[in-house]
């Protein structure tokens, strides 16, 4: 039996009239590439007949493989579902709303080849209304970018190449699936991006909107504090304490001088307040980054995982 090379992995969410067509779509272009290949459809909660659709099409191809949710839990979940089903050296992920192009996934994959571990697609020509859709997204992809130091044009892109043992490793939550590049970023991992195609919506109704930028804004900082401090929390809290605790004590430091040796009363002085609550907030950060170096040991510990990536063994 050979091993499966491509897994194709894809979210769906109330798509009855778009799965036949991409299902169509995506059969040919991946019989094309003469590799075995494996379809992982994760219907997320769809109240529609797009379980129906699937299971139609599951039928008749048992390259198709179906997970289904029992609510909405959103596409970061549906994802991870099927990163953890896929068998496939090599995972690709799309929409199944058929504004991803299904002609783009040989050239991602001849990218890869080129050795990456991700291909992001880029939708320089994207076909979403400005004000809504593309102005938040270009402004959130910025924001990313500068923050993370992962250099990317689209982030939101959900068509995108990935080596199965980078991705495998990530445990996903929340809305983290548009920040995949960034969270590979401490793994080492090397990431590229290429322009694809996207087309209109024909069919169904988007589940994105403008509301979701400040959730995207808030995940950043957790994705900068997961690349660089996952594994020395005490750097971010116990600076930021010693900062506190240090201004605190010179402002207290300052009060006694002028109390004991100028004779001045301190005592209606709003630095007094001030320098104690600088001195409380800072032993309580010291405190946290301590709590935090504690539960990083507990983490690796019990997931019996290691803070590095070993890229080579020999003799072994």
């Amino acid at each position: 039996m050979k091993s499966t090379y491509l897994s194709v992995v894809i979210p769906a969410y109330n798509e009855e009239d778009n799965i036949p067509i991409l299902y169509e779509k995506l059969k040919g272009v991946l019989e094309r590439l003469g590799r075995e290949y494996e379809i992982i459809f994760v219907d997320d909660g769809s109240v529609d007949r797009t379980w129906e659709r699937l299971k139609d099409i599951a039928e008749k191809d048992q390259r198709v493989k179906l997970i289904r949710f029992r609510k909405n839990y959103g596409q970061t979940a549906a994802m991870y579902a099927g990163f953890q089903h896929a068998t496939g050296e090599v995972i690709i992920t799309l929409d199944a709303d058929l504004q991803n192009d299904p002609e783009d996934i040989p050239m991602l994959l001849q990218k890869l080849e080129e050795g990456y571990d991700i291909v992001s697609g880029w939708r320089r020509d994207r076909k979403d209304p400005f004000l809504s859709r593309r102005l938040p997204s270009m402004i959130a992809n910025w924001i990313i970018s500068k923050v993370t130091g992962v250099e990317l044009h689209d982030y939101g892109c959900t068509l995108k190449a990935y080596r199965a043992d980078i991705v495998k490793r990530l445990e996903l939550y929340g809305d983290m699936h548009r920040f995949l590049p960034a969270l590979t970023k401490r793994l080492g991992a090397k990431i590229t991006e290429i322009p694809v195609r996207h087309h209109p919506r024909l069919y169904g109704k988007s589940k994105y909107g403008i509301g979701r930028t400040v959730r995207v804004i808030l995940d950043i900082f957790l994705v900068k504090f997961l690349n660089e401090y996952i594994n020395k929390p005490m750097y971010v809290f116990g600076t930021l304490g010693f900062i506190l605790l240090s201004l605190g004590l010179i402002a207290l430091f300052y009060l006694a001088f002028i109390k004991l040796f100028l004779d001045q009363d301190i005592g209606r002085r709003p630095l007094l307040i001030l320098s104690v609550l600088f001195i409380l907030a800072g032993i309580q950060l010291i405190s946290t980054g301590v709590i935090a170096e504690l539960l990083v040991r507990i983490y690796y510990r019990t997931k019996e995982d290691k803070p590095f990536v070993v890229e080579e063994k020999v003799n072994l």
